[in-house]
């Protein structure tokens, strides 16, 4: 479809829809037991302008700060479009947070009232709300005080007038997932929504009959834009997952025609695939012309993802090795970089322009060059407004020519295509005084089928080792003493094979296969899956000493 050149907001897009498409279907939302609410846009729009009747009359101050804490559902959207369309602003908390970050951000942020949808472990969250915060609570959530939203929208009339904002108001403030410190409060306006709607369409041409599924967290810029955003600026269907339990139904249920998922979920697809039909059959029958195929293409079905035109994984490296493989089963996985404080609107990889290991060329735009230190520096026309409530870290971001200090390290090609290569803060020195670089050896690493995830670490050691999670399936194959053996044969090898590409003091000289698995609610991982390297780092540290005094290329934790 091709976008109007007259600037338009989400908002401005959401009465486009109610009025020239009310009856076609937007938002498809499970409710369990097997039972799917579908909403039209009509009706869509109808429970935004009557939540929004009722955020009227509560008479808060003009643009009140209004926070949704909640998973993904078609009352989140809702939500975040009624706080809009009231004249507020919205603030979304991740989920997964404790209860001292909801207490941070709520405090911060100048909440003045809270949406709070689907959540696990809210008893965990609750003493993070203030107990004189007003509540609405959306449907599917847990029980707790507060209005509920069907009775809010059984009791109000839908506004009658459709109000827009301006594109340089302020329209979120999303705090970062905080891996170092507390989360920073990111303030972005109306027009870098507008930026994402429109000029993502040059490289993903987004249609009126696409189909997305929504499962990342809607409380990050990456699933706000490629979901909630686009959708609105492109009239497309979006469904909802139920459960990490229902997910291959879910993705089988919304047959996704574009979809975005992180590096974890792509390994775990591949591992999955890899223990049904392992890779050397797979090679074997890939090689016979029609069969070869069909194969592929039950693969994908399988998956959920066989009416994919756009595949694409972001947020953290992706292992060449994956992308290779994605790539040869017909998915084109299509690498992408961005983060809060540019709306996500950075660098994207042009289909048949694809470098495997680079996450593409500037979006239209967007100015990025590399900083004598070796730092990612980027101009984006969707640049934060800045850090809300702290102009001294706002102004520490940028350089005296006004690019943003990513933080990320990285080089560009001589096609400008951008690799990223680690973290200005993730590099560490050995004792030996030399720095490391650790996410390009844990990309190697990572091409392990056994292994879902691996921390480089080392600093101030004799020597770098590497801690190493392994799939559902090694744990499986390790709980026997033949398994384990075997296991730690093909560890083995594998060290000598990643210590053979490095520089003597990259060295790594011990691999750890530990015992507890990394997840967001044990802190180890960011709500994207990141690894959060300094909590990683030192709940291992005190095995240091031991670990180093063995002697052993492969200990088990």
């Amino acid at each position: 479809m091709a976008v109007e050149q007259t600037p338009r907001t989400t908002l401005g897009w959401l009465y486009h829809w109610e009025t020239t498409k009310p009856d076609s279907r937007y938002l498809s939302q499970p409710i369990g037991d097997g039972q799917v609410a579908d909403y039209t846009w009509q009706q869509t729009a109808d429970e935004v302008r009557r939540m929004a009747a009722h955020l009227r009359a509560l008479d808060l101050p003009p643009k009140s700060h209004i926070a949704i804490l909640g998973k993904n559902s078609a009352q989140w959207i809702m939500a975040d479009l009624a706080i809009w369309m009231a004249g507020h602003v919205s603030v979304p908390l991740y989920p997964t947070l404790a209860a001292d970050t909801i207490r941070y951000i709520l405090d911060h942020s100048d909440s003045k009232l809270l949406f709070i949808g689907k959540l696990d472990g809210f008893d965990g969250m609750k003493p993070g709300i203030p107990a004189d915060m007003p509540i609405i609570t959306l449907p599917l959530s847990p029980q707790t005080e507060g209005e509920k939203w069907a009775d809010i929208i059984a009791r109000n009339q839908p506004i009658s007038d459709s109000p827009d904002r301006q594109m340089d108001e302020l329209a979120t403030i999303i705090y970062t997932s905080g891996s170092t410190g507390q989360p920073k409060g990111v303030m972005q306006s109306f027009h870098s929504f507008y930026i994402c709607g429109t000029k993502m369409n040059e490289i993903l041409s987004a249609e009126e009959s696409d189909r997305m599924l929504s499962y990342l967290p809607l409380s990050h810029v990456a699933e706000r834009i490629i979901v909630e955003t686009q959708s609105l600026y492109h009239g497309f269907q979006v469904f909802f997952a139920e459960s990490l339990d229902t997910f291959v139904h879910d993705l089988q249920r919304a047959r996704p025609t574009i979809f975005f998922s992180v590096p974890r979920l792509w390994t775990k697809f591949e591992l999955g695939v890899t223990a049904k039909m392992p890779k050397e059959k797979q090679q074997k029958l890939f090689r016979i012309p029609i069969l070869g195929k069909i194969v592929k293409k039950k693969i994908l079905a399988g998956l959920g993802l066989d009416s994919v035109r756009f595949a694409f994984t972001g947020a953290a490296p992706l292992p060449e090795p994956s992308v290779r493989w994605y790539r040869s089963i017909g998915l084109e996985l299509l690498e992408a970089y961005g983060m809060t404080e540019n709306m996500a609107y950075s660098h994207f990889t042009r289909p048949g322009n694809e470098r495997v290991g680079y996450v593409g060329n500037a979006n239209l735009g967007v100015e990025c060059k590399i900083g004598d230190n070796g730092e990612i520096l980027t101009k984006s026309p969707a640049q934060m407004m800045g850090y809300y409530k702290d102009p001294e870290k706002t102004a520490e971001s940028y350089t005296a020519d006004g690019f943003y200090k990513t933080g990320d390290m990285g080089e560009i090609d001589e096609l400008g295509r951008l690799r990223i290569t680690g973290r200005v803060k993730e590099l560490f020195k050995t004792s030996k005084g030399k720095y490391v670089a650790p996410v390009p050896i844990e990309n190697r690493i990572g091409a392990h089928p056994a292994i879902e995830a691996s921390c480089v670490g080392g600093a101030s050691q004799a020597a770098t080792f590497v801690l190493l999670l392994l799939s559902p399936e090694a744990m499986s194959k390790a709980a026997s003493p033949a398994g384990r053996t075997e296991l730690e044969t093909q560890f083995k090898t594998l060290l000598g094979e990643v210590n053979n590409h490095l520089d003597p003091h990259e060295q790594m000289a011990f691999a750890v296969i530990v015992k507890e698995p990394w997840s967001i609610d044990n802190g180890m991982l960011t709500p994207t899956m990141k690894i959060r390297r300094n909590i990683v780092e030192k709940h291992y540290e005190p095995m240091l000493e031991r670990w180093f005094a063995a002697r052993q290329p492969v200990i088990w934790e």
